[in-house]
């Protein structure tokens, strides 16, 4: 009876070191993901390739990444303030492009965008208003330059010092929230004039759980 019992009391410590093992494991995998995906929307000039690129590494049957148009209410403050960061004159327009990124059904990130149309052709602007092409396809041939101006993790899979962190002591389960990266970011011509601002966050979506 006695070896039962002791058996018995062991088992639960036993299940839940092999759950937090499986859990530190979860975060790890998690962590690199993010991470990787940070680090090469800061080394290419397009996010719609990095995206794209995502997309055919999951499903090479997947369709292209599309932009579904969002109606957003007019923002003077927003648009003035991407008029200073572009660096553009008092009269000159501004336009805004709400889109969210899909490739098939899942949302992999939503973009704002706000440029300005007298720096691209004619019809650019006719495709960046009627089309579901992404902002980085249609302005493709500019030959853009992408210019980071922040990139911040809205999810951490690991507390600071995990490194040095006894993995049985990860219990809980991870919880991903629905958005885990925000870019800002400026497109600029090879010869440095700036013509769109982005802001750009990434759901849940990129991560593989």
């Amino acid at each position: 009876m006695a070896t039962v019992l002791v058996a018995a009391s062991l088992a639960p410590t036993g299940a839940a070191a092999e759950g937090s093992q499986a859990n530190y494991l979860q975060r790890l995998r998690l962590q690199a993901q993010l991470q990787t995906l940070n680090s090469e929307l800061l080394s290419h000039d397009s996010a719609t390739a990095v995206l794209q690129a995502l997309c055919d590494r999951r499903d090479p049957a997947a369709p292209r990444i599309l932009a579904k148009r969002i109606d957003v209410p007019d923002d003077l403050t927003a648009a003035n303030a991407a008029r200073r960061q572009l660096g553009a004159t008092a009269n000159e327009p501004v336009h805004r492009r709400r889109v969210e990124l899909k490739c098939g059904d899942a949302v992999l990130s939503r973009a704002d965008n706000w440029y300005l149309p007298g720096r691209l052709t004619a019809q650019m602007n006719t495709d960046l208003a009627s089309t579901q092409r992404p902002f980085g396809v249609v302005v493709g041939p500019l030959r853009f330059q992408r210019r980071t101006l922040s990139s911040r993790l809205l999810f951490q899979p690991l507390p600071p010092g995990w490194e040095a962190a006894d993995p049985a002591g990860f219990d809980a389960p991870v919880s991903v929230p629905a958005n885990v990266l925000q870019h800002r970011a400026v497109l600029q011509t090879p010869d440095g004039r700036p013509f769109a601002l982005l802001v750009e966050t990434y759901s849940d979506r990129v991560l593989i759980p």
